[in-house]
């Protein structure tokens, strides 16, 4: 707490702003959104690199979350302020960082695969600069970030040998991908087996209930994921090349429709089904609607694109 409170004491507006701006890069959406950025309309290799280090490193982050449950710096010690405007996004136990691990999983594997150096300077600014704002703007401690950050660094050299080359993913994605969906079922397991040790209605249990949701959901998601690549890889093969009008509206279109069929289907999957499967199933079918509907129309808006430039 020491340091959180050195930093406490130079807080500055223009700087609050601006690590605000910062640690949003970590957010589950502004992941979300630049996975898809670099599946659709960048390189599908890197793609699958940041979601497969992505949706492994919220599996070991959400299972230390709900192991330690460790309480946020503002709980810990009630004299200690934090910048407001991150508070609404700072939900849940604090030990380890979840924005920290998407943003160095996230740039880290785009800094790994980018051969342009100014991509690999704006990445490591942003492994730095992301991990240090949660930390300027109070939510969480060094341990946090500092887990967090090895984590992923983990990840990422783990992973990296299977995303160097096209054909060592072809051989060892679907194995990658089984052994996810084994280690979420049990998380799924886990989780749901630990309800009888939180009381109900009280701030543990809501964090347990978030716990469960993400269990569920990680488990669609990765299972979505394998699908996408089985499909892909025997009769998909989409390009992700097109001129720039094309990959602006490939990308805003896609985006906005994915965002759209995730939170339509919210509603009528809880409806019918308990929340848990609903979850799951509403993510499977959304990686679908991300990884093998929409890349149906990438043909479309690579010749609408050419037809402007002409």
């Amino acid at each position: 707490m020491e340091f959180l409170r050195l930093l406490e004491s130079v807080r500055v507006p223009a700087l609050d702003a601006f690590f605000s701006a910062v640690t949003y890069l970590g957010d589950e959406l502004a992941f979300m959104a630049l996975a898809l950025l670099l599946f659709w309309c960048v390189d599908k290799r890197t793609g699958y690199y940041v979601f497969v280090v992505g949706l492994f490193g919220t599996l070991a982050n959400q299972f230390l979350k709900i192991l330690c449950r460790v309480p946020r710096p503002w709980v810990l010690d009630p004299g200690f302020t934090i910048v407001e405007s991150a508070r609404a996004a700072a939900t849940g136990y604090s030990f380890p960082s979840g924005h920290t691990q998407n943003a160095v999983g996230t740039f880290g594997a785009i800094g790994l695969l980018a051969k342009r150096r100014w991509v690999k300077i704006a990445c490591l600014a942003l492994v730095l600069l992301v991990p240090f704002s949660r930390m300027y703007l109070g939510v969480h401690t060094p341990l946090d970030v500092g887990v967090a950050f090895l984590m992923a660094a983990i990840l990422l050299a783990a992973f990296y040998p299977v995303f160097r080359s096209a054909g060592k993913i072809e051989k060892t994605m679907p194995y990658l991908l089984a052994a996810g969906i084994a280690l979420a079922i049990v998380f799924v397991f886990y989780v749901s087996g630990i309800r009888a040790d939180f009381a109900p209605g009280s701030e543990d249990a809501s964090n347990l209930a978030h716990a469960v949701k993400n269990a569920w959901t990680l488990l669609g998601a990765i299972a979505g994921l394998l699908t996408v690549f089985l499909v892909d890889r025997k009769t998909l093969r989409f390009e992700t090349r097109a001129p720039l009008p094309g990959q602006i509206l490939k990308f805003v279109l896609g985006l906005a429709l994915v965002a759209g069929i995730k939170a339509a289907l919210k509603p009528l999957f809880y409806a019918v089904l308990p929340s848990g499967p609903a979850d799951c199933l509403r993510y499977y079918l959304v990686v679908l609607l991300a990884g093998i509907v929409w890349p149906r129309t990438f043909s479309f808006w690579a010749k609408l694109g050419a037809k402007k430039e002409a």
